[in-house]
């Protein structure tokens, strides 16, 4: 689909996007983060999952609670990454998300100018009083 001017519609949309200068979310901070999200879950999975091992063929108690604060910090690494995972790859989706609803709302303006204006509506028939209070305790007129 093409607009009036004949440019196609996602042409148009692409040029419209780069005029309201929205860093594009693959830019090489947030590429950073996303992935330091993605390692630290498996890496602190990979952690919890060798602390568990490590707590489970030993007898000795000192090695079994280093294990378990190992598992307890792979544990909080895996969240912080998930968390982090799910910032970064979420905030590139709604910036692109809000861009579209920008562009969408500036075509249907468009369209809402470039349509023809209604007509106004009629006014109410001769003898209806329309400002009357319908909760008010005056009888009806007779």
């Amino acid at each position: 689909m093409t607009s009036m001017s004949g440019e196609p519609r996602a042409d148009r949309f692409v040029r419209e996007l780069a005029e309201l200068r929205i860093p594009d979310p693959a830019a090489a901070r947030t590429t950073l983060w996303l992935r330091l999200g993605a390692t630290l879950m498996v890496l602190g999975l990979a952690l919890a999952a060798s602390a568990y091992l490590v707590t489970h063929t030993t007898q000795n108690p000192l090695d079994q609670r280093d294990g378990l604060a190992l598992g307890l910090g792979g544990i909080a690494a895996t969240v912080v990454g998930a968390a982090l995972f799910l910032r970064y790859s979420l905030t590139g989706f709604l910036r692109f998300w809000m861009a579209r609803q920008s562009y969408d709302l500036a075509v249907l303006a468009g369209r809402r100018r470039a349509a023809p204006s209604r007509e106004t509506i009629p006014a109410p028939p001769a003898g209806k009083d329309l400002n009357h209070d319908l909760a008010s305790t005056d009888p009806a007129p007779r």
